[in-house]
């Protein structure tokens, strides 16, 4: 490996590593034992090791999130990874490096020693790719030499074929070593570097501002003494010219701190809505959650850009003070201004209250218009044509007078206060020019500050109006941001759960799944549902449960597979609960096919629906397990009719499949996540005889323990 010989862990220190990774990179991870990897954890069942790395880092109190780079991507990803965990490729035993991040064209790898060494990407880049390289090299050079080609020219020439060759080909694997979105905002901005560029951006404005005032006072100054000579004007454009760097200095820290704290926010809604329970979106309706995505991008771009306008706002306004203190007003001119930044926040507290309301009767339309869109051929058959537009009228006259009043206050934050503020300086100014207690110079100066402060207060109340739209929009995305924070339970570093010692002794089938007196309720002082449930599922036993509409199969269901939660009662998965296991260890090995209403087709390929709960991005032996059950379930004619096959777009925009079809999917989706425990609630109840024997025979062979629910 030349260089990196040094800078590679074993696999027995992979636990050291990620320790050192993490404490090195500023990442400060808790104070726990060292996690250490156990026996036998195969190099090559990247599986294992992937879920046993996460559960490491979530020991941590880290998150690792894996990555798989390509031929193409190796020198790239380098230069921007870090802290990140990269496994090498070869023979042996295998081994990993530890790279912390790049700077000024160099990868700081940090080795076994504790000793960060600086290497440059293309070091790392060879060796990474020598031993896939390696096959061909010397086809490579054969061709090279017997098409000619110069000497000085064979090195780009030959990097040009392999990269032809082995374009998309994975080279190494690795894992992102990162704060999970649920952590403490304030923490997860300092580690992003958000408060470094923010200082960035406040020192550099204060100082373009500066330089601004002094170019002005320069070229002012001048002008009353009579002394614009060419030195003079040659230091005014020095200054001037040195506002340029300030500027674009601004106009970086602003971008960069604007895509920073945006992206930290997407992960973190994003976080929350795939933590949020089944029951907490199920009563919501498409208009709410299509409300819910246009909301979390106004939550973005309005705070940011709000925030950072009242932060420059601020800076500005206490420098026109400064300004109107110095001039011929004197402090007492120069607390006029404090005292209209009263005015302009209370217009801004009235915009924001009739924006609120405005927002409301916005919502309230878009929400009836898109259930109505949804629901359209429902309310053809069973709504009379007369009653199709009751409520239209009054809901739009309402939502016309809130955007009347809006406006109207609007319209008073943006014109009153920048432009009237000129009037209250004018007025606040006229004593002392009045009584002739003003020299000219002094004069100018108040003027200079009352147009710096107009300037800065039209800034304000720009910011005001964003502001008020950010905090409208997070009434509706502040449950995901909070929801990203919730505990799952700590996930069980180990894949399989060991049986009890005295079914070993007794011969007798382990347990995968036991329930003693479950009790559920949907709601707080609703009926009961379940009511002492008590149930044992052994190994490989096949389970059927029948029952009438209505008595419990499909709770019991959702129970089991963990996508609700009991009221009381004891609930284990292999001897363990849901809390040693975590919500995504109990759903990896527990899986269920929902109802037909409640399971879901994606608009992507035929293959992104199947393997759903696979690792991802699917590998060759992921698209030939997806393709044997097709086969097994009787989708194979399907899969020949598609002209992209497992690659075909399916879903509302894409292949359009029947009902039958989807039920098949939703079994296979099931049975390749390679469950202990698979639960079918109604799978086969919309499959004609033929076609549910046929499943019937691929379901008992696949699912090592099963539990079919079904009516009798």
């Amino acid at each position: 490996m030349g260089e990196l010989d040094t800078c590679t862990w074993p696999m027995v220190r992979l636990g050291e590593a990620l320790e050192a990774l993490a404490g090195t990179s500023g990442l400060a991870p808790r104070s726990v034992e060292t996690p250490i990897p156990p026996e036998g954890l195969d190099r090559d069942d990247g599986e294992a090791l992937g879920r046993w790395l996460e559960a490491a880092a979530e020991g941590l109190g880290l998150e690792a999130e894996p990555v798989t780079v390509t031929y193409a991507e190796v020198e790239p990803f380098v230069r921007r990874a870090g802290p990140a965990l990269l496994r090498l490729s070869g023979v042996g035993e295998a081994r990993f490096l530890a790279l912390l991040g790049s700077r000024r064209q160099a990868v700081a790898v940090l080795g076994p020693d504790l000793t960060v060494h600086r290497l440059r990407p293309a070091v790392v880049r060879a060796a990474l790719c020598r031993d896939l390289e390696a096959p061909l090299a010397a086809e490579v050079d054969h061709v090279l030499g017997a098409a000619g080609v110069p000497r000085r020219q064979t090195a780009r020439a030959r990097a040009a074929m392999l990269r032809e060759r082995l374009h998309s080909t994975p080279v190494v694997d690795g894992w992102f070593v990162r704060l999970p979105p649920g952590t403490g905002w304030w923490r997860q901005v300092r580690q992003a570097g958000l408060l470094r560029r923010l200082l960035a951006l406040v020192g550099a404005h204060a100082v373009q501002y500066l330089l601004g005032l002094l170019a002005w006072w320069m070229i002012g100054w001048g002008a009353l003494q009579g002394r614009l000579d060419h030195g003079w004007l040659l230091a005014w454009a020095l200054l001037l010219v040195t506002l340029v760097p300030f500027r674009l200095l601004v106009t970086w820290s602003q971008g960069l701190l604007a895509i920073g704290a945006g992206g930290l926010l997407k992960q973190r809604l994003l976080a929350g809505a795939l933590r949020l329970a089944p029951e907490e979106i199920r009563h919501q309706g498409a208009g709410q959650l299509l409300g819910r995505v246009f909301e979390s991008e106004a939550v973005e771009s309005l705070a940011l850009s709000g925030g950072l306008l009242g932060l420059l706002a601020g800076i500005e306004l206490a420098m026109a003070a400064v300004v109107l203190a110095a001039g011929a007003g004197g402090w007492s001119h120069a607390l006029l201004l404090p005292a209209w930044g009263v005015l302009a926040g209370f217009l801004g507290w009235q915009y924001a209250r009739h924006r609120h309301h405005w927002t409301a009767a916005r919502i309230g339309i878009t929400h009836d218009l898109v259930e109505r869109m949804v629901g359209h051929r429902t309310r053809l058959a069973q709504e009379g044509r007369e009653r199709w537009h009751d409520g239209e009228d009054q809901a739009l006259a309402r939502y016309v007078a809130q955007a009347g009043m809006m406006d109207w206050y609007g319209a008073l934050l943006l014109a009153l206060v920048p432009r009237g503020w000129l009037v209250v300086g004018l007025l606040g100014l006229a004593p002392a020019f009045i009584s002739g207690r003003g020299t000219p110079a002094a004069l100018a100066v108040s003027l200079g500050g009352l147009l710096l402060a107009s300037r800065a207060l039209h800034r304000l109340a720009t910011g005001l109006t964003h502001l008020a739209g950010a905090a409208i929009a997070w009434g509706q995305v502040a449950p995901l941001f909070h929801a990203a924070a919730r505990s799952e339970g700590s996930s069980a570093p180990t894949a399989t759960l060991a049986p009890d010692p005295g079914e070993r002794a007794s011969g007798a089938p382990p347990t995968v799944l036991e329930a003693h007196d479950l009790v559920f309720r949907y709601r707080d002082r609703g009926a009961l549902v379940l009511q002492g449930c008590s149930l044992r599922v052994c190994v490989g036993e096949q389970l059927l449960l029948e029952g009438p509409s209505g008595g419990g199969k499909s709770t019991l269901a959702a129970l089991l597979s963990g996508l609700r939660l009991p009221e009381s009662g004891l609930l284990l998965l292999g001897g363990l609960d849901r809390q040693t296991l975590g919500t995504a260890g109990w759903r990896r090995r527990v899986v269920a096919a929902p109802q037909f209403h409640e399971n879901h087709v994606l608009t992507e390929t035929f293959a992104f629906n199947l393997l759903l709960g696979r690792r991802w991005p699917p590998r060759d032996a992921d698209f030939q397990a997806a393709e044997a059950v097709c086969h097994d379930l009787g989708l194979g004619d399907l899969l020949t009719r598609m002209p992209a096959g497992l690659l075909q777009m399916v879903g509302e925009t894409g292949w359009q499949l029947s009902h039958g079809e989807r039920s098949r999917l939703y079994i296979a989706r099931a049975l390749l996540q390679g469950a202990d425990l698979v639960v079918l609630d109604e799978s086969f109840a919309a499959l004609d005889p033929e076609t549910l024997h046929q499943c019937l025979r691929c379901v008992l062979a696949r699912a090592p323990t099963l539990l079919v629910i079904a009516h009798p």
